[in-house]
């Protein structure tokens, strides 16, 4: 089931389309290990016909399950495109693709879903990162077993 609407519906009015489209049909074969896709898309769109060209216009979004490059936490990002755009030409050397008058705009949308994705995933902006030991840990480990470099720091060379 990917994003598709017929051309045949256009030629009266505009069209609506509105829903989810599941991740695995957007494929993007994301090499990343802190970033994750699991939860479909969701897509509000308006499709018009100009006079040699496709007009898309409405809002995309995507929640991404994200690990912290900083501290390693779990959390979730969503990447969304309110205002998304996309003209698509009916002739010409850049024409769209059409397939018994169906145009497919699944990969335009995986396209510009993957741009918007964060390249360094942050739980939040100010995250300090991975705790350093505790002082009473440290103190711990203090009673456990001292350096051998102890020994050597003392030799007066």
């Amino acid at each position: 089931m990917s994003l598709k609407f017929n051309l045949r519906q256009l030629e009266e009015h505009e069209i609506h389309l509105q829903g989810e489209l599941p991740v695995a049909e957007l494929a993007f074969d994301l090499q990343d290990e802190l970033i994750r896709t699991e939860k479909p898309l969701h897509y509000d769109l308006e499709v018009e016909q100009l006079h040699d060209a496709i007009l898309v216009q409405g809002s995309l979004s995507l929640v991404l399950n994200c690990e912290c490059v900083r501290c390693l936490k779990p959390f979730e990002h969503e990447v969304a495109l309110t205002d998304w755009a996309l003209h698509l030409p009916l002739e010409g050397e850049d024409k769209v693709s059409i397939e018994n008058d169906s145009i497919d705009l699944t990969p335009f949308v995986r396209e510009d879903m993957l741009v918007e994705f964060p390249q360094h995933p942050l739980c939040k902006p100010e995250c300090g990162g991975l705790k350093k030991k505790s002082k009473v840990r440290a103190a711990d480990d203090k009673n456990e077993k001292p350096s051998p470099w102890t020994e050597l720091d003392k030799l007066e060379l």
